[in-house]
């Protein structure tokens, strides 16, 4: 079955606005956000093969040497589905940003097998 790498977008201004919240707003959301997290994992454990996980700063590296960079991926997760249709559907709703401040998942198809 194909495997596809979900990434998770989010933009630095809509981060910068959450932890604008007070500690006690971030703490409630996250208590909200946690728990739905975990349920959309369990609802979909068949389709996951790699729970991936959240990524922090960049450094990108180039011909021209090592520097920082910005771009809005904040973490990722692998998935098994029958089409990217069916892959992009397990995303609909999404806690990453029907709670927190997530803008979107990019889904995109492996074109290689893994290592075995």
């Amino acid at each position: 079955m194909p495997r596809y790498l979900a990434v998770y977008t989010m933009q630095p201004e809509d981060l910068a606005r959450f932890r604008a919240m007070s500690k006690a707003d971030q703490d409630a959301n996250d208590a909200v956000g946690l728990k739905q997290w975990a349920e959309w994992e369990e609802r979909n454990a068949a389709s996951i093969t790699d729970r991936g996980g959240m990524v922090g700063k960049t450094l990108r590296v180039t011909r021209d040497g090592i520097a920082k960079a910005v771009n809005p991926f904040c973490g990722y997760i692998v998935v098994e589905t029958e089409s990217i249709e069916a892959a992009a559907r397990l995303f609909e709703n999404h806690p990453h940003f029907s709670t927190f401040p997530g803008d979107g998942v990019d889904i995109m198809p492996f074109l290689t097998d893994p290592a075995s």
